[in-house]
């Protein structure tokens, strides 16, 4: 079953963003280089990426089967804009749907 399990923001900076989080909303964040850092409640997650090419939020469902579900991206008219690709945890791909959404599909490893 896939569910959204991580949102990814773009930020100018991980350390600003993760000082406004910790103070506002009292996550902690765990480092991943200098450039990346995120939440790890377990529950639906938060990265900041301070080197991304996004210029907006990018959401990531979780999958059971990576390559199925990219197979069914491209048959559904998805455009894949990012091929699979390991991460801390697992693997993913970025996909962009019909009406121009740019997403993620991961299975934790």
């Amino acid at each position: 079953m896939a569910r959204l399990n991580y949102l990814e923001l773009p930020v100018a900076a991980t350390e600003p963003a993760k000082t406004f989080y910790a103070t506002v909303m009292g996550w902690t964040f765990t480092d991943y280089g200098p450039d990346y850092a995120a939440t790890t409640s377990g529950d639906t997650d938060m990265g900041l990426d301070a080197d991304t090419m996004l210029t907006t939020l990018l959401p990531v469902i979780q999958v059971d089967d990576l390559e199925a579900t990219l197979s069914a991206v491209e048959a559904g008219g998805g455009v894949i804009v990012q091929p699979i690709f390991a991460f801390p945890g697992g693997r993913r791909f970025h996909f962009r749907d019909p009406d121009g959404h740019v997403l993620a599909a991961m299975v934790a490893e």
